[in-house]
């Protein structure tokens, strides 16, 4: 079995060794094996980190991400991500929408043209005092 150093295995997923070695307090990864006082992980771990990440942003929290990692797959693994991602997809709706009205406000400022804050007609309408 091929294993990664952490700093080959940071990376190889692109993050830093730090945050492994966070997630590996934290229980998100098991703990890495030690040659020589360091860390060395299987190379399936890439596949985990992978998992972690996308959970991330998909705005899984922490502790959602360990749940759904805690869950042995013959105990449920797959009931309990349908699970978890259904009551997720309500709360990225709402992301998406939030997200494109900012998109709208932004653009609403470029084709204002006027770019300057103190006269600008579209922050006088109230609209930005609206989510202050």
């Amino acid at each position: 079995m091929r294993e990664l150093g952490i700093g080959d295995l940071a990376q190889q997923v692109r993050i830093r060794p730090s945050a492994l070695r966070y997630y590996e307090s934290i229980g998100l990864l098991p703990p890495a094996r030690r040659v020589g006082g360091r860390r060395v992980y299987p190379a399936s771990t890439v596949r985990r980190v992978a998992l972690i990440k996308m959970a991330q942003r998909a705005r899984f929290t922490l502790a959602e991400i360990r749940q759904l990692l805690d869950t042995a797959p013959d105990r449920g693994a797959t009931r309990q991500w349908r699970a978890l991602a259904e009551r997720k997809l309500p709360e990225l709706d709402q992301f998406v929408q939030e997200t494109q009205a900012l998109r709208n406000a932004v653009a609403d400022c470029l084709a204002c043209g006027c770019m300057n804050f103190d006269s600008c007609q579209l922050l006088s309408s109230g609209g930005a005092e609206d989510d202050a």
